[in-house]
């Protein structure tokens, strides 16, 4: 059987020098959030172009992203979004969104972009509750992992059918198969990658970029 291509440090060199198209205030961006003590939590620059290839592909107008950190990945999807494109923003730190504020508007996407400083959960359900099911085409959630299958579930009442939804780090590093790794986020991705594989309501596809990006296709 043939497997995915194991991407050693220069290939994947390589690959970034022969496919990214980052804008300089994103690089920038990447750059001053790689020093921060969270670094880990910014998705790499590969998976922000592909998700950008993805909004463009299915036309996206208007999108989710739960788990915002220094905004990385809200201003590449921004940047791919039309004109008139929203991205509605959930998180709940002052601190590292007003990173994120701060290039949102030297690139000219801060219209764009409506943040939320709440739980998730609080903005998801006031989405919900005020009549906006299946008016997104996008969602992004790459937030606290015990609350994953709640946000999946919500993006599945707000997204439109044939819309995306795409879920961060479910490889974990790798701790999904280690079985003596027991604590609540890594057992709380096993669940969700258990569901979604036998979810009816979606169409399917872990691709091993970054920490594993599930897309989830509503059907």
């Amino acid at each position: 059987m043939s497997q995915t291509i194991y991407l050693t440090e220069d290939l994947y060199d390589y690959l970034l020098s022969h496919s990214l198209r980052e804008s300089a205030v994103a690089r920038r961006l990447r750059r001053e959030t790689s020093k921060h003590e969270r670094a880990s939590m910014q998705i790499s620059p590969d998976q922000a172009q592909f998700m950008a290839l993805l909004v463009k592909l299915i036309c996206a107008r208007r999108t989710l992203e739960i788990g915002v950190f220094t905004g990385y990945s809200a201003l590449v999807v921004a940047l791919a979004l039309p004109a008139d494109g929203e991205i509605v923003a959930c998180d709940v730190s002052e601190e590292w969104t007003s990173t994120a504020r701060r290039y949102w508007r030297e690139a000219g996407v801060d219209q764009k972009i409506t943040l939320h400083l709440a739980p998730a959960l609080e903005t998801l359900t006031h989405l919900i509750d005020n009549g906006q099911e299946g008016t997104f085409d996008f969602a992004f959630i790459d937030a606290d992992k015990e609350n994953y299958g709640r946000y999946h579930e919500c993006c599945l009442k707000l997204v439109r059918q044939g819309g995306l939804i795409a879920i961060d780090n479910v490889l974990w590093g790798g701790r999904v198969l280690d079985v003596s790794v027991r604590d609540e986020e890594t057992q709380a991705i096993r669940r969700l990658n258990k569901a979604l594989h036998q979810d009816p309501r979606v169409d399917i596809s872990l691709v091993p970029v970054g920490d594993g990006l599930s897309l989830l296709r509503k059907k």
